[in-house]
């Protein structure tokens, strides 16, 4: 495997750069390297960003400092290193401090210790989480959308309603566990007795089973499905960010809750347009005639054209803000800025009379500078 690039090579800074110095890097380089711009590169670009997104975060940095990428991605111990379980294993040498051990022996006991932690947990168990995934435009992003989502799971059977007993018959109690829903036995070992406690593999934690099974679903209560779900997807998002619908998973055998869906946002790149947070980041060339005298430009922006009035003698990389023509806050917060950067264009070929004309300026300007007369 490819040993990845240290971050603040991508971005060409030092390790004591400050805030500020690594988010120009990145504007100055994302810019140059979009993969829709002439001689941009996708893999540089998506590098950038990778390497920004650690670097401007206090914790993510500091963590990148002390531990390289793994600590970056949370697991100081890195590749070879301790395995997270639980959230513990990323906490590092920190990871034990008010960690309760009475969880590990009811992780391994699968119930009850003779240290007093609670039984297996009564009812039918919940359903498992789902993930899936949606791409939307960078537009769509700044002002919310909603989409459909195609997920196939599994889903309640439509025909018994997920009772797992066919329509018409009543359930009944579960022999195994006699309607507790969890069964338990006693084993002896060098701390003791030990209760283990566990859902009953037989009614699966309900404590009634189907008199006469639910022919579809054979008693299960579960059916195979695709269905379309329609996700709302909230005006600010950001790339990669992930959206939980509470109780759209999977559903559970007998009857239990129904997990969660969570939809990770896939955000399309913008040829015109870059964001950083709540800020939306674009470029205007200006010929350097114009620079010097002055002008008018129409520059694009989310809600439309504009018009930005460009002061004479403006240098190239001087950006102007356009307020409140930016990313909203997610919970509908104000508007984040436009920042638009201007680029200079020297020209390249002069006709003879363009060159005597810049002749005579570069002569009459002297050694005081073009724009100090």
């Amino acid at each position: 495997m490819a040993t990845k690039r240290d971050y603040y090579e991508i971005l060409g800074v030092s390790k004591s750069a400050s805030a500020e110095e690594i988010k120009k890097a990145y504007r100055k380089l994302a810019m140059e390297h979009h993969p829709d711009r002439h001689g941009g590169d996708d893999v540089q670009f998506k590098e950038l960003g990778e390497a920004y997104e650690v670097l401007k975060d206090p914790q993510k940095r500091a963590a990148y400092d002390q531990f390289g990428h793994a600590g970056a991605q949370g697991n100081p111990f890195g590749g070879g290193g301790a395995q997270s379980y639980g959230g513990f294993g990323g906490a590092g040498a920190q990871g034990f401090e008010g960690f309760d051990f009475s969880d590990i022996l009811n992780q391994f006991m699968g119930g009850s210790s003779p240290f007093g932690a609670a039984g297996a947990q009564r009812g039918p168990a919940r359903g498992r989480d789902l993930e899936t995934s949606v791409t939307i435009d960078f537009l769509e992003a700044v002002f919310g959308t909603e989409k459909t989502v195609h997920i196939t799971l599994d889903d309640e059977c439509e025909h018994c309603h997920g009772n797992g007993a066919e329509p018409g018959t009543k359930l009944k109690t579960c022999d195994t566990c006699k309607g507790q829903g969890q069964v338990t036995r006693v084993s002896q070992t060098i701390l003791g007795a030990i209760q283990q406690t566990s859902v009953c593999p037989t009614c699966h934690g309900r404590g009634q089973i189907p008199g006469k099974p639910c022919h579809v679903c054979h008693g299960s209560g579960i059916q195979r499905r695709t269905r379309d779900l329609s996700v709302k997807i909230p005006a600010g998002v950001d790339d990669r960010a992930t959206i939980r619908l509470t109780g759209m998973g999977a559903a559970a055998r007998g009857g239990g809750t129904k997990g969660d869906l969570y939809v990770q946002i896939r955000v399309r790149a913008d040829k015109r347009f870059e964001r950083d947070g709540r800020e939306i980041l674009s470029e205007v060339t200006i010929p350097m005639a114009q620079a010097a005298l002055g002008t008018e430009v129409e520059v694009e922006t989310v809600d439309g054209a504009v018009t930005l009035k460009i002061p004479a003698g403006t240098q190239s990389g001087k950006t102007f803000k356009l307020s409140g023509r930016g990313v909203p806050g997610l919970g509908g917060r104000s508007r984040g800025d436009h920042l638009v950067s201007i680029t200079v264009e020297t020209p390249t070929k002069l006709s003879a009379r363009q060159r005597e004309l810049l002749e005579q300026f570069a002569a009459d300007s002297g050694k005081k500078g073009f724009f100090k007369r």
